[in-house]
């Protein structure tokens, strides 16, 4: 199976994330490619309730910040993000996304602490 990026389907999640997903129908793992310039969320905390998320940064350098603790993330580097625990993105950072199980919207949630 191939998608191509004019397949995949845009989400500008803020004026500071923009997320390019890959639908592979598969229910067991998909992909996404990320922009972050700036922070996501713009306030609070993102969260997966059931998705173990990768994130690999393609380029760019910015932190992450998983519950309280903070990690530089640099052109190259990975960070495993597992399913329950609060986070932000901040930098200018494009990251390469898979997921497992596949992300889903109804799973992801905005939290403010």
């Amino acid at each position: 199976m191939i998608i191509k990026k004019e397949d995949s389907v845009k989400h500008a999640n803020s004026p500071e994330c923009t997320v390019y997903e890959y639908p592979t129908e598969d229910k067991d793992i998909n992909v996404a490619f990320a922009e972050i310039r700036g922070r996501y969320p713009s306030s609070g905390y993102a969260m997966n309730e059931c998705v173990k998320e990768i994130l690999f940064v393609k380029t760019g350098n910015g932190k992450a910040v998983i519950e309280d603790e903070e990690h530089v993330l640099n052109e190259g580097d990975m960070l495993y993000i597992l399913p329950g625990k609060k986070y932000f993105l901040e930098g200018t950072i494009d990251l390469i996304i898979p997921c497992t199980p596949a992300w889903h919207p109804s799973q992801h949630k905005h939290v403010t602490r």
